[in-house]
């Protein structure tokens, strides 16, 4: 087995994940792989951020007992089982049983990811953290994930923009919520970048106040941080500089979220690891950023020769829907199953 050590260790398996998921991207067609197999995938990401976040990859005992491999392949079954009950349950309810998945049912799908790392990350998994079976705690808060974008969904998304595009029985999905459901969708993932960048700066200046750094203090500091720098890119990005909401989507908050994913889970933050907050916050967001922008742009140039002819733009937008999917149905969660199930295995040792 190599034993290759940061940031080599990063860099060999972002690309080897990389090459895999573009891989199994061009097994589909547009419609399939925008359709089931996104949603099919955003429905475990969920169960995917309980594992690795909420339990730290070493619940359930039954996975994460056994050495690698196995430990990474029975957690990521773990991860599929629940999709497998999670998915069908929300295609019933918020998709309204109708195939391929419907636009609402898709933006259902992503806000529930946004709504995991919220309770997962921001808010420590408290106050489900204060029940004693973790297993229990994890699978309450998935739970509660999912009740909670369902109520969300309800309150806020609208579809009436669609009237007369699209047959009737989706617009009869439509929650009727008070914004856009495209800006909503957008909106949410704007927000939870923040969270990414705070976590750039190992949360600094929260950590400046351990009065802060207490949930429930924390958690809510946090969200209204999230919402507030959130809202205010958002704002200046759609209503002020006029950019279209899913070209924003796939040039901003969703390169740098992936770009963290790479710089602070792939690499282990080994790339300013001797510089002191806030600057190596600083260092570690422009990398983020850049990373991120640099392999959106890769991922764009190659989306024709792996998929096909992807349009990009209104009234579709099949290139952006392509190219979210790709970065973050995709390749967000091989990333975190190389990086936090199998532990980088056969790349590295594994470290008891």
């Amino acid at each position: 087995m190599l034993d290759l050590k940061q940031p080599l260790l990063g860099i060999a398996a972002s690309a080897i994940i990389i090459l895999i998921s573009l891989g199994f991207i061009s097994l589909f067609d547009f419609p399939t792989f925008a359709g089931w197999v996104s949603y099919g995938l955003l429905a475990i990401i969920p169960m995917e951020i309980v594992v690795g976040i909420t339990w730290g990859s070493k619940q359930p005992g039954f996975a994460a007992s056994r050495p690698q491999p196995v430990r990474g392949i029975l957690l990521v079954l773990v991860t599929v089982a629940a999709g497998l009950i999670v998915g069908p349950v929300y295609f019933a309810t918020v998709g309204g049983s109708i195939g391929p998945p419907t636009p609402m049912l898709m933006h259902a799908g992503i806000v529930s990811v946004v709504v995991t790392f919220w309770f997962a990350v921001m808010w420590g998994s408290w106050p489900f953290s204060l029940i004693k079976n973790p297993i229990t705690a994890g699978l309450t808060m998935l739970v509660a994930c999912y009740v909670v974008t369902y109520l969300l969904f309800r309150l806020f998304f609208n579809y009436a923009f669609m009237e007369g595009a699209v047959p009737p029985e989706f617009m009869a999905l439509d929650p009727g919520g008070l914004f856009n459901g495209v800006s909503a969708m957008v909106f949410s993932v704007t927000a939870i970048s923040v969270m990414f960048l705070t976590l750039n700066f190992d949360l600094w200046p929260f950590t400046s106040s351990p009065a802060v750094m207490q949930q429930p203090m924390l958690g809510v500091v946090w969200t209204v941080a999230a919402l507030v720098l959130g809202g205010g890119v958002f704002y200046l990005a759609i209503d002020l500089i006029g950019m279209d909401p899913m070209k924003f989507l796939v040039t901003v908050p969703i390169p740098f979220i992936f770009g963290t994913i790479v710089v602070l889970n792939m690499l282990q933050g080994s790339m300013f690891a001797g510089r002191k907050q806030p600057v190596r916050g600083i260092l570690s967001a422009l990398a983020s950023a850049a990373i991120g922008t640099i392999l959106a742009l890769f991922y764009g140039s190659v989306a024709e020769a792996v998929t096909g002819p992807v349009a990009p733009g209104p009234p579709t937008y099949d290139f952006e829907i392509w190219l979210a999917s790709a970065l973050l149905a995709v390749t967000f969660p091989f990333l975190i199953f190389k990086a936090e199930f199998f532990g980088f295995w056969p790349l590295r040792k594994r470290e008891e």
